[in-house]
């Protein structure tokens, strides 16, 4: 485990005090936190330690040294150890490490140039200065995530590709769990060792039965166990001092903690527990240790859900459709094996393509985000959206003991992360049908080929409604078709060619509508009647996607042509397709704005530790961003707005400064076109009447001239971080939910998404330089992700000009935080 050192003491779990009092004494100084040390134990035994010591004369520089046992190196302990202290330094402040190594020490030379921070190295006689810079730069992150991906899949192939199961709780009793879970492994052809524990029976199925885990007579490297709750911390005992290196729990109702203590204990990964199970397709396993009445064949789909309902509702789906899993994880109450992980063994896993999910909550969002954005490149990510109505939050917290997640925040993520987001089984199976057997089309414009007008024409309108485009044919297209079609039919976008052609008409006609440049996939909607059945007619063009459309069930048409029960359907997963180009093509670089002077902005925060900001350290603060601040006095006296309104020589507004005053106009606190120092005077006056012992001032700024006024905030959840909101400002806010949101940092198609996002957004941004406030998103952005302090910052209204921008008036609220780091690993046992 990693231990961090807190203040002045080294906090060390171990049943030997002895050996860590001595480490202490000799690498431990007493002027801590200046001096800090990490430790890595298994058991009783030290494995290695990290340590720093800030320079005297550079607060945000620190010497690094790094020691680990012989016996350990090359295994990661140095990485792992080195990557925890890099966290824990860059959240007090340090910047940059510097350490000296032997040149002959060529391990420790590549575990400092490895990490992927920004560094050089200096060779000098024998010894090699190396300089490490400590801002989470893409590369380290990158490279983070690429060594926790290689450990987690060697942990998770005890799960997905087991050489020998054990069913734990295999009863003879044919209705019970653990007697489904063994016959569908026996049933599946499982290709490696399996065994049963049944103190009561000599075979169930088949399968030779022993009294428990420790008789069994090899270690197994998965056990499935299907015992009673109470009975599962003890299985799981054993399981662990007989070496099985990971756990399926099938039951419900398992007390966490004692379970969790025990798995972290031996080392050992568990999926569960409260789940459906886990399978495996791969013709090299062939593993079904599931509950489930029917498996779906071999496939490439992989499934990771909390729920079993949806588990069986998907697999039943696709295998009507003649489509599989390459694997499906139940992950139940989610302790530990979670859809981070699976995404991780996913992304180079050439048997899996697609990867589908079903989420009630997320661990660790940031970390999902980064992982989900990276496999998306390559792999399509769909994920059914839960627990999206105060309804579904209530029962996903009731059935999986989980917080849901707020619904904003979860598609804010989604859509960032490039993850397809539906909202039911079938719209899930729709669009894995698509992905699986069409190519993704080059842009939006669809063309709709009919033998039923009236269908055709609700095709239209579908593709419309999902936010594609009908192509405009060509004339010479128009006029190849009216070479096929009887003189009633119609040749434009929707073509209906009348309910007399035949399958090979319509066929022809298909091909002449692919190969039109304005057309980047077709919609087929066919009906049968007395004449025929134009149906047969349907199929694959090359390059650009086809799907079918005939009332009924949906199904696969010959060619691998996708075929669904409505237009609607149709249209709304080829809208996915198209919401998948479009993602990647999106510029991926995240824009770092110029001009922030980020030692000025943390000394306000420093200064102000708790509550609402005065409005001067507001405007100092946004200012330390590079944003176009309005600017103004904080006057505590009459006297000193009089002067404040002498100095700027122009008509000011004047805001109140009061105890519990939040929305200022609605409490009577603002002023505004104030000329002159009778007018200020009189106003200051006002302002003591009405709020008494409540006033602590008031803020005189320059008025400013109108404009359009849009809202510009920040709101920091404590698992997703901070968000960006944007959308109509002034007294408009209250008045219309139409906003936008995204998670920071932004990158520049983050920021564009915001920025037109809203419904308004057309008409607000009409007159107006949106370039100049895309880069106020940017710097607001900047600064939610640097100052994890910030819990709420509201600018509205920030008022668009034909040249800018200005904000006039902000908000922000500070809390105490303390810095996390979601993508830092955590050290497991390795057996």
């Amino acid at each position: 485990r990693s231990l961090p050192v807190e203040d002045r003491y080294l906090r060390f779990f171990s049943t030997s005090p002895r050996q860590l009092e001595d480490f202490v004494e000799r690498m431990v100084s007493p002027d801590a936190p200046r001096h800090v040390v990490l430790g890595a134990l298994r058991g009783e035994r030290l494995l290695g330690a990290a340590s720093y010591v800030v320079d005297d004369g550079e607060p945000d520089v620190a010497e690094v040294a790094l020691v680990v046992s012989h016996a350990e190196q090359t295994h990661g302990v140095g990485t792992l150890l080195l990557e925890h202290l890099v966290s824990l330094a860059r959240g007090r402040g340090v910047r940059r490490f510097t350490a000296e190594v032997l040149l002959m020490n060529f391990r420790m030379l590549r575990v400092f140039t490895d990490m992927g921070l920004v560094s050089t190295v200096v060779p000098d006689g024998d010894v090699v200065h190396v300089d490490l810079g400590l801002d989470p730069v893409e590369s380290y992150l990158d490279k983070v995530a690429d060594r926790e991906a290689r450990a987690d899949a060697a942990s998770l192939a005890h799960v997905l590709r087991p050489r020998s199961v054990v069913v734990v709780g295999a009863s003879r009793s044919a209705g019970s769990v653990g007697h489904a879970v063994l016959r569908n492994l026996v049933d599946g052809g499982f290709t490696g060792d399996l065994y049963a524990v049944n103190p009561h029976a000599k075979s169930v199925a088949g399968v030779d039965c022993y009294s428990s885990v420790t008789a069994l007579p090899e270690v197994p490297d998965l056990a499935v166990v299907c015992v009673p709750a109470k009975a599962v911390p003890g299985v799981a005992e054993e399981c662990g001092r007989r070496g099985v290196r990971a756990l399926v729990v099938i039951s419900s109702g398992v007390d966490a903690d004692a379970l969790m203590k025990l798995v972290r204990a031996h080392g050992m990964r568990l999926v569960g527990p409260n789940c459906l199970g886990v399978s495996t397709s791969s013709p090299a396993v062939r593993m079904d240790a599931t509950f489930s009445a029917h498996s779906t064949g071999s496939g490439d789909i992989g499934l990771v859900t909390q729920s079993g309902g949806v588990a069986i509702a998907v697999q039943e789906e696709l295998s009507r459709l003649g489509l599989g899993l390459s694997n499906l994880v139940s992950t139940g109450d989610k302790l530990d094996v979670s859809s981070n992980d699976l995404l991780m063994w996913w992304k180079d896993d050439p048997e899996t393509r697609i990867i589908a999910l079903y989420l009630e909550s997320f661990g660790n969002p940031r970390k999902f985000s980064r992982l989900a954005r990276e496999v998306a490149r390559t792999k399509p990510v769909i994920a059914i959206r839960a627990a999206s109505s105060e309804a579904g939050q209530r029962a996903a917290a009731s059935h999986t003991a989980s917080t849901a997640t707020p619904s904003v925040i979860r598609d804010s993520l989604f859509r960032q992360a490039g993850v397809i987001a539906v909202d039911s089984v079938p719209e899930l199976v729709d669009t894995i049908t698509a992905l699986s057997t069409q190519p993704l089309p080059a842009g939006r414009s669809v063309a709709v080929l009919s033998n039923a007008g009236g269908l055709g024409v609700l095709a239209a309108d579908a593709c419309v409604q999902h936010g594609l485009r009908m192509a405009e044919l060509s004339a010479r297209t128009a006029e190849a078709l009216s070479q096929l079609l009887p003189s009633t039919a119609s040749t434009h976008n929707p073509v209906d060619t009348t309910a007399v052609v035949d399958d090979e008409t319509f066929a022809r006609c298909l091909d002449v509508i692919g190969a039109d440049p304005a057309v980047d996939a077709v919609i087929t909607v066919t009906v049968p009647t007395a004449l025929g059945d134009p149906t047969g007619g349907v199929r694959g063009i090359v390059g650009k996607p086809v799907l079918a459309v005939r009332t009924g069930q949906t199904e696969r048409l010959a060619d691998e042509v996708p075929c669904f029960a409505e237009p609607a359907r149709a249209a709304a997963a080829l809208a996915r397709l198209v919401e998948r180009v479009e993602w990647l093509a999106r510029p991926r670089e995240y824009a770092e704005p110029a001009g922030v002077d980020l030692d000025t902005a943390r000394g306000i925060v420093g200064r102000n530790p708790e509550g609402w900001l005065p409005p001067d350290e507001v405007v100092r603060l946004l200012a330390a961003f590079g944003l176009p601040v309005l600017g103004g006095t904080l006057a505590t006296t009459e006297e000193h707005a009089v002067a404040a309104q002498r100095a700027f020589a122009c008509p000011v507004a004047m805001k109140v400064v009061a105890e519990d005053l939040l929305h200022k106009s609605k409490g009577g606190g603002v002023v505004l076109g104030l000329d002159g120092e009778t007018a200020v005077a009189e106003a200051f006056r006002g302002f003591q009447d009405r709020f008494g012992d409540r006033l602590r001032g008031v803020f005189v700024q320059p008025m400013a001239s109108g404009g359009r006024e849009l809202l510009v905030g920040v709101a920091t959840d404590p698992k997703f971080g901070p968000l960006v909101v944007t959308g109509l400002g002034g007294v408009d806010t209250d008045l219309i939910d139409d906003r936008a949101a995204a998670l920071a940092p932004l990158s520049t198609a983050d920021a564009d998404d915001l920025l037109h996002g809203f419904r308004a957004s057309g008409a607000a941004l009409a007159e107006t330089d949106a370039a100049a406030v895309r880069d106020v998103l940017l710097r607001v952005a900047e600064l939610a992700a640097e100052l994890p302090e910030i819990a709420e910052l509201d600018v509205n209204p920030l008022v668009l000009t034909s040249t800018g921008c200005l904000v006039i008036d902000a908000r922000v609220r500070v809390v105490a935080a303390r810095p996390t780091d979601p993508y830092l690993r955590q050290l497991r046992s390795a057996r």
